[in-house]
């Protein structure tokens, strides 16, 4: 974590406008799979900006649905890199969680903080790591790279550079607004300051 307090204070669910208390209702929502009823501090957070967070989740909707042609285990191994490339304890909390309901061991989701050069990683699995270390470094993908994720096809490649970019710019707002782990989350030890 790079905060140890918000800069912006969660909003307190007792406390709502009717515009915030519309565009959090799905999550209060037990049915709901993000956060089963319990409103997540992130969105508590960016609800502050509704209209904003309306948008967010548009994109982000995609981003973690099957229109993303990245297989879920897949996508979690790009989402992880991205967060720990950012340095995001809250997005890599998170999705360590999401990443082993996606079938991702736990032997894996630390592999992945070593990158795309550690043993193990099949040759797909490498380049889509590398690809991660590239966008998030120089915001570009190199021929070298481009070519080994040929398998992916054009629109997987796509949905990995959309993936990337989404998880920046959330690890961006997660970090720069200090939000804070959710009760029961642990910190990695190796993304505290």
């Amino acid at each position: 974590m790079r905060l140890s307090a918000p800069r912006i204070e969660p909003l307190d669910m007792e406390r709502l406008d009717e515009e915030q208390r519309e565009v959090l209702a799905p999550f209060a929502d037990p049915s709901n799979k993000v956060g089963g009823g319990r409103v997540l501090n992130i969105f508590r957070t960016l609800a502050r900006a509704p209209k904003a967070l309306t948008g967010f989740l548009a994109w982000g909707n995609y981003i973690l649905s099957r229109r993303n042609s990245l297989p879920p285990r897949e996508r979690e191994i790009v989402i992880l890199r991205t967060g720990w490339l950012c340095r995001s304890g809250y997005e890599f909390a998170q999705n360590r969680r999401i990443g082993i309901d996606c079938g991702l061991t736990p032997e894996e989701i630390e592999r992945i903080k070593a990158g795309p050069d550690a043993p193990g990683w099949t040759p797909l699995e490498s380049a889509m790591l590398r690809a991660a270390d590239e966008l998030v470094a120089d915001n570009f993908v190199s021929d070298q790279t481009w070519k080994a994720l040929e398998e992916l096809g054009d629109k997987g490649s796509m949905d990995l550079v959309f993936t990337v970019g989404q998880y920046t710019q959330v690890s961006m707002l997660l970090n720069s607004f200090g939000v804070q782990l959710e009760d029961g989350d642990a910190a990695d030890p190796d993304l505290t300051p």
